[in-house]
């Protein structure tokens, strides 16, 4: 059969009426199923149930004897800092390491920036500031810089990363372009994995704006569904070659890998931007939770052991992405309705609909039937897709019966809202 984009009026009404008793079916069974977040499944979470019988009556020293229950150690314990530089693949002493949330370092560094500046630049960051968003991007980069003054510039994210010819034009003529989010592997919500040349272009490109900085978040940077071998360039190796030691601030955790509710955070930067966080850190807490420091590092030992988990991860992701891609292609796949992306990695699919102006309606239909999905337009800047045709795809967290069923939502709401927009033009 052609695409749906492509029959005459006349034989798509008989699969209106088709899709309308699926849509019959699926609203009286009811449904309560969240879709809409990257969560964790309770089998994953299974996985480190462990955790939470460490350290264990008794076990409170760090490996350099300092008492973890009391303050100090402000940069994170060494053992741990060990770790975190391992899954980063950075030095130790270049990763600070905080509580479970690698958002909050992010936020704090902006902030920072804000009320005093950064190395290279010791003047406030004062409006106006702009900041380069890869889109379809992270909603949470866009609200937590949005709301801290920045205007937030668009630029197209491709198959191997940002648009650079973009990326390079608007950063060596605007000196108000303090800063740029990348998510450079398995990115939200397309699973992009940006390319080693996009890495070294990011890292050596002209900048007008002397303080610069890459807001590198590795949210996903040892989350493979599979067994590839990591070899994107590191970034601030990359950085530091091309020049600009300083240009890159590493923004990492393991919430995805143990708990998202006790997990640890780290940022990792050159020796001046560590000890400019160090600084600014000092004076919001005195030290981080060094107890849960220590029995994620009892628990998962070393960088290698990190890696053993997230197999184990991945065996139960795979089948889910497996899932979502069978159902997208047995039911749009000939239709020309949507096209979608097929990441080896990270928690999310990125849908387009064919038709501009679907989204919205698409994720409204889906609530209606019980299953919950992300925002329409939660992808781009102020929530505002200009083209409202992108779906966030988040499949791990319900359980398989429910996940199947979230995606017979899903591709019947397509197909609803997509001859909807068909049979009006006709």
């Amino acid at each position: 059969m052609s695409p749906w984009t492509q029959t005459a009026p006349a034989r798509l009404t008989p699969l209106s009426a088709e899709v309308d008793r699926r849509l019959e079916n699926l609203s009286a069974r009811a449904l309560n199923i969240d879709m809409s977040r990257g969560r964790l499944s309770s089998a994953q979470l299974a996985l480190s149930a462990e955790l939470l019988e460490l350290p264990g009556r008794g076990c409170f020293r760090s490996e350099d004897g300092s008492d973890c229950r009391n303050y100090g150690r402000l940069a994170g314990l060494p053992e741990a800092r060990r770790l975190m530089g391992g899954v980063l693949r950075v030095p130790p002493a270049q990763v600070l390491v905080q509580d479970n949330s690698s958002l909050r370092l992010m936020h704090d560094a902006l902030v920072f920036a804000r009320l005093g500046g950064v190395p290279g630049a010791d003047e406030p960051w004062t409006p106006p500031l702009r900041i380069i968003c890869p889109v379809p991007g992270y909603d949470r980069h866009f609200k937590l810089s949005a709301g801290l003054g920045f205007e937030l510039v668009p630029v197209d994210l491709g198959p191997d990363g940002p648009d650079m010819d973009q990326v390079e034009r608007l950063v060596s003529s605007h000196p108000t372009i303090r800063a740029m989010w990348c998510m450079p592997r398995y990115s939200n919500p397309t699973g992009t994995v940006f390319s080693d040349d996009i890495v070294r272009r990011l890292a050596a490109m002209k900048a007008a704006a002397p303080d610069f900085r890459l807001l590198w978040d590795h949210a996903y940077a040892i989350h493979g569904h599979h067994d590839d071998p990591d070899t994107q360039p590191e970034i601030l190796t990359a950085c530091q070659e091309a020049g600009h030691p300083d240009r890159a601030l590493v923004f990492g955790s393991l919430s995805k890998v143990t708990m998202p509710g006790a997990g640890i955070a780290a940022v990792a930067a050159s020796p001046t931007n560590v000890a400019w966080m160090e600084r600014w850190l000092s004076r919001q807490t005195v030290c981080p939770n060094k107890i849960n420091q220590l029995r994620h590092v009892l628990f998962l030992r070393d960088a290698e052991g990190v890696r053993a988990h997230m197999i184990r991860h991945a065996e139960l992701l795979r089948p889910r992405f497996a899932a979502v891609d069978r159902a997208l292609e047995e039911h749009l796949g000939s239709t020309g309705l949507a096209h979608w992306s097929r990441p080896r990695g990270g928690y999310f699919v990125s849908l387009d609909t064919a038709i501009d102006g679907c989204a919205r309606d698409v994720v409204a239909l889906a609530g209606r039937l019980g299953v919950r999905l992300t925002q329409a337009g939660a992808t781009f800047p102020h929530g505002d897709d200009p083209r409202d045709r992108n779906i966030r795809i988040a499949p791990t967290a319900p359980e398989s019966e429910d996940l199947g069923t979230a995606l017979e939502v899903l591709v019947t709401s397509v197909q609803r809202v997509s001859l909807d927009r068909l049979l009006a033009r006709r």
